[in-house]
């Protein structure tokens, strides 16, 4: 029975890398990999020249300037990739009529979203790492700083983060995948999801702070109240956990109680995507096609 059980979870995975190869390919054939990789590496080139400009003669790495920049740019960018790289992953298949085709093979259906969203995080994932990693070696090179004595830590702190955040809203749009019935109803829950955590959260947030309704909460707590959301979480990752960042985005000035510790925030986003994928396989596996 332990070989069985062994053998089974073997063939469940060689399962989903070959479902994660297929989206890979698919991605490639697509131009999704070339358009996202293009995009990311143009907008990530553009606000790393702009940003870096002002630095002059002060004491700031020009690697954490780009990095501000460049988190202004994952807050937004990040989540749409993500979300139109993943909200039709099921519900697009069905429609195509290609999902029987794969049920017809012996593979469990958590095994397909689980294969689906492992491709997609790495095409995403390659286009963050191509796209700011180009952006931030023109600075490096471009600047006074000798390579080696570059803040290359928080550069990977960024990119890792940034795919962090990729992969919970491709974890949010496959779990809108697998509860919608069509594409069109798919898409408007991605443009929901969009703003509701990118624009309508923030918004909310900052209205509620500035009304005479704060008093009503503990000052510790507006902490994790925008800790809700998984791009405040990716924000406060990345400007408050670096003294250099903390500077250029205002947050130097928090409390020590203010502040989260990085293992909490990063345990934060990892929680948002688990929770959300679990929640795809559940539910796909009791969906009827």
């Amino acid at each position: 029975m332990p070989t069985q059980a062994l053998l089974l979870r073997v063939g469940t995975m060689y399962n989903i890398l070959v479902l994660a190869g297929k989206e890979i390919r698919d991605g490639y054939r697509n131009k999704w990999i070339a358009v996202m990789t293009l995009v990311m590496t143009g907008f990530a080139l553009i606000l790393a020249l702009l940003g870096s400009a002002p630095v002059g003669s002060t004491h700031i790495s020009p690697m954490a300037v780009t990095v501000v920049s460049l988190s202004s740019l994952g807050i937004f960018f990040i989540p749409l990739i993500a979300l139109l790289l993943s909200y039709d992953s099921i519900v697009g298949e069905e429609e195509r009529g290609t999902l029987i085709l794969l049920l017809a093979y012996p593979i469990s259906k958590p095994a397909i979203a689980l294969g689906k969203f492992l491709g997609q995080i790495s095409i995403l994932s390659f286009a963050i790492i191509v796209g700011y990693g180009c952006a931030t070696l023109a600075i490096a090179v471009n600047g006074d700083i000798p390579l080696a004595e570059q803040a290359w830590p928080i550069l990977l702190k960024l990119m890792f983060s940034s795919v962090l955040l990729g992969g919970v809203f491709l974890a949010l749009g496959l779990l809108l995948s697998t509860m919608t019935r069509d594409r069109g109803t798919a898409a408007a829950g991605a443009i929901g999801l969009w703003l509701l955590f990118v624009v309508l959260f923030d918004m909310a947030l900052l209205g509620f702070l500035s009304s005479s309704a704060v008093d009503l909460i503990r000052d510790d707590a507006v902490k994790w109240i925008m800790l809700a959301s998984p791009s405040d979480a990716y924000r406060m990752f990345n400007l408050s956990t670096n003294a250099e960042t903390a500077l250029l985005s205002g947050m130097a000035g928090l409390r020590e109680d203010q502040g989260v510790p990085a293992p909490v925030l990063i345990t934060i986003l990892c929680a948002w995507i688990l929770i959300p994928l679990t929640a795809s396989c559940v539910l796909f596996q009791r969906r009827s096609s």
